[in-house]
């Protein structure tokens, strides 16, 4: 029998900590031309780790990576408050300081929580295009916080307020950027219907909402079709497709 090879994959050209932030980035390989930058947002209870798939991904297409863990998750300091979109706009000025252009276009990335602080956080961070997928609604994240079912370190009180003050439906009307949503219709944590009410404020003539029959609320992060879509997106807004 034929001996199995074992597979490679691309590993993070750069890992460390800023500002308390612990992340991982993903260079194009030496002498390709760079498209821009993407930044890489998980959800709530998860890490930096389980999106290395898409980082990986944007990285073969010539684009700039970095993914990292919210405060109170993986290896980053302090507990989750509301300092969040300061750090979001902070791993974006990161990535930026890396791109040969820093003028080149970056990307935001969210899931889940992750989708919710990417919105919000689009465009303190200078971002060109969001990609959100099954973003969270802020009621929601409140009752998980009060519940205990949010399983990561916070700040209760700070996150709270936080989550009070930041609704989506008002950030997503006044987004001057193309923003992809996507969502599965059998997200049990997340109704659809919030993307698609979403999807009715967003301004910009690009925008666009991809639902998909089934699924729950982690199976889109994580499908190859439309970890695809999602590249074809961001290659079209940021002008490289």
């Amino acid at each position: 029998m034929p001996r199995s090879r074992p597979a490679t994959v691309a590993r993070p050209a750069e890992t460390g900590v800023h500002d308390g932030l612990a992340y991982a980035m993903w260079h194009p390989d030496a002498g390709r031309a760079v498209r821009g930058g993407v930044v890489i947002l998980h959800g709530a209870g998860s890490a930096k780790e389980s999106h290395y798939d898409f980082a990986r991904l944007v990285r073969s297409a010539g684009y700039l990576a970095i993914a990292f863990d919210l405060r109170g998750h993986g290896e980053s300091d302090g507990p989750l408050d509301g300092r969040a979109l300061g750090d979001v706009a902070a791993m974006a000025a990161l990535l930026r300081s890396r791109l040969p252009d820093p003028r080149a276009p970056l990307v935001l990335r969210g899931s889940s929580m992750g989708g919710y602080l990417a919105l919000l956080a689009a465009s303190r961070a200078g971002a060109a295009a969001v990609v959100a997928i099954c973003p969270a609604e802020a009621a929601g994240l409140r009752r998980g916080l009060r519940g205990g079912a949010l399983h990561f370190t916070a700040d209760e009180p700070a996150l709270d307020a936080f989550f009070a003050e930041h609704d989506l439906a008002q950030a997503v009307g006044r987004l001057e950027m193309p923003l992809l949503l996507l969502h599965a219709e059998g997200d049990e944590r997340v109704p659809v219907e919030h993307s698609r009410a979403l999807a009715g404020l967003a301004p910009s003539p690009e925008s666009r909402l991809i639902t998909v029959p089934g699924g729950h609320h982690r199976s889109v992060q994580h499908d190859p079709e439309l970890q695809a879509a999602s590249l074809s997106f961001i290659e079209r807004v940021t002008g490289a497709a």
